[in-house]
């Protein structure tokens, strides 16, 4: 275990990743972990993974519905984003199938969500700015339910 550990740090420290990323189950457990936060009133931190989970889940679907990676397992430049830049990058590949037209999004509701907001005081999260992430992070699980029933392998 210590070798493993060992190597990983040092892969780690070296920029190279041990294991190739795994969208759904980084949708699921963040998605998971936000919504104790959110019971706990720990919004700051909570909005930040519901944003994580949504990236995730998007990236997920994109993948199913035919978005590319690269050797290491992620998205080429173009969809290479956080959630905030992602949506419409989603829709592009949803809209492109005939079966993905069925997996639609409301109006995007991570427009002001920023990866930088991880540095905010936390007195700036509450519901108001919060509840919408939630959502949208719930709307993308839903999304991704509705995909596996209609036989899509995620």
């Amino acid at each position: 275990m210590t070798a493993l550990r060992n190597r990983s740090i040092v892969a780690f420290a070296q920029g190279r990743r041990m294991s190739q990323p795994d969208f759904l189950d980084s949708h699921q457990r963040h998605l998971t972990d936000a919504e104790h936060l959110y019971a706990l009133q720990r919004y700051a931190n909570a909005d930040h993974l519901y944003g994580l989970s949504a990236e995730c889940g998007l990236k997920r679907l994109m993948q199913a519905f035919g978005m590319p990676l690269d050797s290491d397992g992620l998205p080429p430049g173009p969809d290479k984003k956080h959630i905030n830049k992602l949506w419409p990058r989603y829709e592009a590949y949803r809209s492109g199938m005939v079966p993905g037209t069925r997996f639609g999004l409301a109006q995007d509701p991570f427009t002001d969500w920023q990866i930088e907001q991880r540095y905010e005081h936390q007195g700036r999260f509450t519901t108001a700015v919060v509840d919408p992430h939630r959502q949208g992070a719930a709307d993308i699980a839903t999304l991704i339910r509705d995909a596996r029933a209609a036989g899509y392998s995620l």
